[in-house]
């Protein structure tokens, strides 16, 4: 899906070992969608705005927003855990 957007993997060459990648739902209709905001700026604005557009586009029932503790510190395990237990998809949001 992504192929045809100009999207770069910013993992691409980066480690030896191959992790899969979670399957995607065919569609967000009804979907939990969680927002993970890495606290640069305007990344709340832009992932707000983005959630928004996907309640109201594609129907996405409900979103999850978190907020990392600093931009260059991984998530948290609880927020992680958190997520991972209430979404269905998740999207980390990169701001300026």
């Amino acid at each position: 899906m992504a192929e045809g957007l100009g999207f770069v993997d910013p993992t691409a060459g980066g480690s030896a070992a191959v992790i899969q990648m979670a399957a995607r739902p065919v569609d967000l209709s009804g979907k939990v969608v969680g927002l993970l905001d890495n606290t640069k700026e305007q990344a709340d604005i832009i992932l707000q705005t983005v959630g928004d557009a996907l309640c109201e586009r594609f129907g996405v029932e409900r979103l999850v927003i978190r907020r990392k503790e600093h931009y260059s510190k991984p998530a948290t395990l609880e927020i992680i855990n958190e997520m991972a237990d209430q979404v269905d998809v998740a999207i980390a949001g990169l701001g300026g």
